[in-house]
């Protein structure tokens, strides 16, 4: 019986199948080899540990695979762990990768519902051919990867709602500010990522790709704009303003803007963009966390610790 890793108990015996996600190699003060595996399913992580290493285990235990194991979990300094007594890789045609790394908030159907409501919103025909096009080359990845490796939104269909999310922002932010043109924000809340499809390898053990260490998000982004731009015969100054909002939407070239943000449009995507990758690495830090406490320090904000307020005051 397969169970999830938030459901497993000290001396519970287990056969269940879980994703590899890093995989370090050690030596037993008798110079024996050792494994520590961390596996992952949707529901969170657990280490184990692969004392007695036989030949073909490095291939077995190996970062992508999913791996039938039998083991027992152990306690060791209060923390569950795997005591791996031998492991199988699963056949890869027969694995559904959605039970394997965290789920969004939303169902990803009622996302890609929310998502061709925006596709169809847009006034400026344009602007609604070009984002159309772009989101119909790329829908699958767009649908189904993570926004990023380990920052942000790292979990199934992360770009996708993280996208929305930024969406949702913009709208409003257009609607207390008629200067702004709702169209292109809206457009670059859907695009601002679209690189990362690229960037990033995919849902499973997401990792960079030679094109994302090469050139990064932000100037493939801007050149799938300018290529379907020009195949769709697309003129104008907007799809140059457009490529302008995904080159520039890290703020500063510190936090790897590729120009500084340079219209009305630009600026709020680059704040909208921040802000909401900001909510979502406290809602990680949050979680799990008693209220009235404080989080362990966050690396990404400034290495603070935050404060969760007490609810019931």
């Amino acid at each position: 019986m397969m169970k999830k890793i938030e459901a497993l108990s000290e001396g519970d015996h287990i056969n269940s199948s879980y994703l590899v996600s890093n995989v370090t190699k050690g030596v037993t003060t008798n110079s024996r080899s050792y494994l520590t595996v961390t596996f992952q399913d949707n529901s969170g992580t657990i280490e184990g540990k692969k004392w007695d290493v036989q030949e073909g285990d490095n291939e077995i235990f190996k970062v992508g695979n999913v791996v039938n194991i039998d083991g027992e979990v152990i306690s060791y300094r209060e923390r569950l762990q795997l005591k791996i007594y031998d492991g199988e890789i699963v056949n890869p045609e027969l694995i559904d990768y959605e039970r394997f790394v965290p789920a969004p908030p939303i169902p990803r159907e009622e996302l890609e519902k929310k998502l061709d409501l925006y596709l169809a919103s847009f006034s400026s025909e344009p602007l609604k051919k070009l984002v159309n096009a772009i989101i119909a080359r790329h829908r699958k990845s767009y649908v189904s990867y993570p926004a990023a490796m380990s920052f942000h939104h790292n979990f199934a269909s992360g770009l996708l709602y993280h996208s929305l999310s930024m969406a949702d922002l913009g709208e409003q932010v257009a609607k207390l500010y008629p200067s702004v043109n709702r169209d292109l924000l809206i457009a670059g809340c859907l695009l601002h990522d679209i690189g990362k499809v690229v960037e990033l390898s995919g849902l499973v053990a997401t990792k960079y790709t030679l094109e994302g260490k090469l050139l990064g998000h932000l100037a493939i982004g801007a050149m799938e704009v300018k290529e379907v731009a020009d195949s769709l015969k697309i003129e104008g100054e907007m799809p140059l303003l457009l490529e302008h909002l995904l080159l520039s939407h890290h703020g500063k070239p510190e936090f790897g803007a590729a120009v500084m943000p340079l219209t009305r449009e630009a600026l709020a995507l680059a704040m909208i963009d921040d802000l909401d990758a900001k909510m979502n690495v406290l809602d990680k830090a949050f979680k799990g966390l008693e209220p009235g406490s404080f989080s362990s320090r966050i690396m990404a904000l400034d290495d603070r610790s935050f404060y969760l307020m007490n609810d019931e005051e």
